[in-house]
């Protein structure tokens, strides 16, 4: 099967930086709602069978215009959920969180972020929401979630995930595409990038 492995559009919290990950989350903003349009259109040569995204509000509505393109069925997961910050949540202090998020990269899944979970609990999480989207059978589907949860598991999955970003984050509704399954694994197909937008506060992970 295809993912297109999409991060939501901007938030107010995107643009201050702030560790906003709890549910439900903020609103998209006005270039977050622009954005999720033009992902609409980026998608639109795909034969998508079905669109997933997390249960916060900012990945459904970032969904919302490629469901209505599209018509197809929408599904909330929240395996799909961004990495969550624990004792940091809402701070602008990022370091605690990248770091955690850093040496999962290089493998050691038994970091905990204070106060939330450890790499393998969310490869564990974010996992099994990929294999429930996977055992619907559609050919190519969208998923909707989060930077910080794209980036991980996409690259434990896939390592060149990590090399093609550095040390960098995924802008709001950068595309990640993969083709494969939960059993055989996952390749790397593509990256679509969007616009550049200098005001999206994660677009280098700090």
């Amino acid at each position: 099967m295809r993912l297109l492995l999409a991060r939501h559009g901007r938030t107010a919290s995107n643009v201050a930086a702030l560790l906003d990950t709890a549910p439900p989350g903020p609103e998209l903003d006005a270039i977050g709602h622009a954005q999720a349009a033009a992902l609409a259109r980026r998608v639109a040569g795909q034969r998508l069978g079905a669109v997933y995204t997390s249960d916060l509000i900012r990945a459904v509505q970032t969904a919302a215009p490629t469901v209505r393109s599209f018509g197809v069925p929408h599904r909330e997961l929240p395996e799909l959920r961004e990495i969550g910050a624990g004792d940091d949540e809402m701070s602008a202090e990022l370091q605690r969180y990248v770091r955690a998020l850093r040496l999962w990269g290089e493998g050691d899944h038994g970091v905990r972020i204070p106060g939330g979970e450890d790499g393998a609990e969310f490869l564990e999480r974010f996992g099994a929401g990929i294999r429930n989207i996977a055992e619907d059978g559609h050919d190519t589907v969208l998923v909707v979630s989060h930077g910080a949860a794209i980036r991980t598991w996409a690259g434990f999955v896939m390592p060149v995930v990590h090399l093609a970003f550095g040390s960098g984050g995924l802008p709001n509704t950068t595309v990640i595409v993969a083709d494969g399954d939960p059993d055989s694994g996952w390749t790397l197909r593509g990256i679509d990038l969007p616009a550049p937008d200098p005001d999206d506060g994660f677009a280098v992970m700090r």
